[in-house]
Order: C-alpha cells, then structure tokens, then sequence
C-alpha cells in the first residue's frame, strides 16, 4: 500500500530544515560577533546593516537568534535522547517482568507525572541552580515519563504475541527478546513521541531561559532575549517579535514533523 506524505510532514520537515541549516550556518558565519556591544546603535530598528536591527546593548538581533539555534538544538537534542533512552528502558524493564519491579518503576514514574513537567524542571534548576547543564538534566527528567509510558504499554501488548512465546521456547535470553523482537514493533511509536518531545523541550528551554534559570548570558538564548526585550515592546517592538515567532516557528515545526511522522507510520491514525 503506497503512504502519501502529507503536508504537515513537508512543512513541519522544511521548518526543521531551515533551522538546522541555520544552526550550521552559524557554526562559521554571523554577520556580526554575537557578544560585540555597540552603545550608539542600541535599539536599532530592522533595515541597512542591521536586518531585525539591535538590541538594548546594541547587539545584532540577527545574529543572536543565528547562535541561539545552537543552543536550543543542543539543549533539546541532549535532553530528549536523555530521557528517551531512560523511558525506553524502565518502561520496558516494567512492562516485560511486572511484579514487584514494575510497581516500583511504575510509583517512581507517577510521582514524576504529578508535577507539571515544566513546574518539576523549574524546581530541580531552582534547586541546583541556573545553567546548560542543570537545564539538560531537569528537561531530561521531565521526559522520562511520556517515553516511559508508551514502552510499557506496548510490551504488555506485545510480550503476549506468538512470537514471544517462541523465542522463549528457542532459549533467547530477556534481554534479547525484549530488544530484538519486542522493541523494533515501538520504533515508530518512539519516533513520532521524540519528535513531538523536542518541541516541549524547546518551549521549556525557552521558559526557562526567559525566567533566568536556563542558559545565562552571554550565551544568546531565544528565552533570554525575549525576557531582555520587555522593557522596550513599544518602543523597539522587533527586539520581542523576532525570538518570539522564531520559537513559535521552531515549535510549530516540530509539532507538525510529529503528526506527518505519526500519519506517514501509522495511516490507520
């Protein structure tokens, strides 16, 4: 049976590009150093030199939100494989075995799950104290659950299939069987759950960010300058409008790779 590729698949997949390649673009090239002041060009409005113009130190807007992506990306890149990996694994440790094991996974996972996921990782940066690193671990912590969930729920489906029960005849080790036979029948489950993750990550990123408890300055961050922006809405409205529709546009893409991903695997959905 021949998939169509919809269109949320092309656009939510040509957004992402265009932020990947402006991320690597932004390894090599700004058109301004990203940390140079300028006290006379402060709050520059878009046009000449200066395409979405300055900010209140005189920095270039452009090539601030050109150096962000490298955060955002790292950030939600780390954070998300982070928690897949650890969800995958308790969620199916829980779901295969059962018993005593799954009840503790499976108290651990709710006690996550009663926080809301943004509340819980304010708390634990709040507790351990801003920056990248504290950022990662707490939005890595806060994933865990959704991957977790999905796991378990489709190894009690599967470890009762035929065969299961033959390579269990066969002498295949749990492990085995848990990796090799059951886990492949998630990956598109997975897949679409890490694509619809990384735009929650990027949103929590960004919050946090604009709280001061993310990445802190001088890193440009698309959270940090929102929060930097505030003071001057009216006055230099582009220093706000600029991170503002580049984190919507970032998280509407994802969000959108995320229901062409699910359309594209799963046509019956």
């Amino acid at each position: 049976m021949t998939r169509k590729v919809s269109l949320n698949l092309i656009l939510g997949g040509a957004l992402v590009l265009l932020f990947l390649f402006t991320m690597v673009v932004s390894f090599f090239y700004t058109p301004y150093d990203v940390n140079q002041m300028r006290s006379e060009e402060r709050l520059l409005p878009p046009g000449g030199r200066y395409r979405l113009g300055t900010d209140n130190f005189g920095r270039d807007i452009l090539s601030r939100i050109m150096k962000g992506t490298q955060t955002a990306f790292l950030v939600g890149t780390i954070s998300v494989i982070i928690g897949m990996v650890m969800g995958v694994i308790l969620g199916a440790v829980s779901g295969y075995f059962g018993g005593w094991l799954e009840r503790i996974i499976m108290q651990i996972n709710e006690t996550i799950q009663a926080f809301p996921g943004v509340l819980l990782a304010l708390m634990i940066v709040a507790a351990f104290g801003p920056g990248t690193f504290n950022t990662i671990i707490a939005l890595s912590i806060t994933a865990i659950p959704g991957f977790m969930r999905i796991t378990r729920s489709g190894f009690l489906q599967y470890k009762e299939y035929s065969f299961v029960e033959a390579a269990e005849t066969l002498g295949i080790s749990s492990p085995g069987i848990m990796f090799k036979h059951i886990l492949p029948n998630l990956y598109p489950t997975i897949v679409v759950a890490a694509s619809a993750g990384f735009a929650g990550t990027l949103l929590a990123e960004a919050g946090l960010s604009y709280l001061g408890l993310g990445v802190q300055p001088p890193e440009p961050s698309w959270g940090r300058m929102l929060h930097e922006a505030q003071s001057y809405l009216f006055k230099a409205p582009c220093y706000s409008l600029a991170p503002g529709f580049t984190i919507l546009l970032s998280v509407l893409g994802f969000n959108l790779l995320s229901d062409g991903v699910r359309d594209l695997l799963d046509p019956k959905s």
